[in-house]
């Protein structure tokens, strides 16, 4: 029996600049990972099975379908593997959920027998953010978010952070679609702290105005008092970093209690 967990993906800044000729938007962003996310098993079976459960199994419209069936047959992996993936992170929520519970399938096959030379390209094929989920440590995308450098210093760490979703899923097209189209420059350089701070979201303007509560969800976050609020890919999670554990459980205890509804976890960055 293997175990994984798929760490749930967080855009610490994400700046548009531009749309190419293959319908697809040049983006630079910085990745981050968060300690906790779905959890994964697999144990040796006759042929592949997925089985899924969880707090949001029920919005995976088709299991056998799903990105963890299509990276298991992407993949050599020898005899057969039943997975059960434990659904903790909301869907179309801008955690990567989908593309980090694939990059924990290749994270296991690798423990298991090794990854094929061209893991990455397979992996971009099942979706533009797999193959930073499967390294699952901080980095800068370009392109679509395929192309990954490593950051020069990671002083983030062990960061506190906090996740609050208004269980609203937000799909991806629309908010690149009302996205304004305006280049405000580039992502700036340095430590993963120094990134994230001068960095920005290009896409949580248009996320609000097709999802406003992601507007009360980052005014409630920011009244906890964390040196940085933003929103999470394309919405509707956000985040918010702080400098202490005693921060990070007073702000989660508050949205708790002021906002029962919403979903919310606890962690660190890796």
């Amino acid at each position: 029996m293997q175990t994984e967990t798929a760490y749930a993906k967080i855009n610490l800044a994400l700046h548009v600049r531009r749309r190419r000729d293959d319908g697809y938007h040049e983006l630079e962003t910085l990745f981050a990972f968060v300690d906790d996310g779905d959890r994964l098993s697999a144990a040796p079976a006759d042929t592949d099975a997925l089985t899924t459960l969880g707090e949001f199994a029920g919005r995976i419209d088709d299991p056998f379908d799903n990105i963890v069936a299509k990276a298991l047959s992407a993949l050599p992996h020898g005899q057969g593997w039943a997975v059960t993936l434990e659904k903790r992170l909301p869907v179309a929520a801008g955690l990567g959920g989908g593309s980090a519970d694939a990059g924990a399938v290749f994270r296991m096959v690798e423990r298991a027998q090794g990854l094929p030379e061209d893991w990455h390209a397979r992996a971009a094929k099942l979706g533009a953010d797999v193959p930073a989920c499967v390294l699952s440590r901080p980095l800068v995308g370009t392109g679509t978010g395929t192309e990954l450098e490593e950051v020069a210093v990671n002083d983030l760490a062990g960061c506190p952070v906090l996740l609050v979703n208004p269980r609203e899923p937000v799909p991806t097209g629309p908010v690149f679609k009302a996205w304004d189209q305006i280049d405000r420059g580039p992502m700036p350089t340095g430590s993963l702290r120094q990134i994230a701070l001068e960095g920005r979201n290009d896409l949580e303007a248009p996320a609000v105005t097709i999802c406003p509560v992601i507007a009360d969800v980052l005014s409630a976050l920011r009244d906890t008092g964390p040196f940085l609020a933003r929103m999470s890919g394309s919405g509707a999670t956000c985040f918010a970093l702080y400098d202490s554990e005693a921060e990070l459980q007073a702000a989660a205890e508050k949205i708790a209690s002021d906002r029962p509804g919403w979903w919310q976890m606890a962690g660190k960055l890796r």
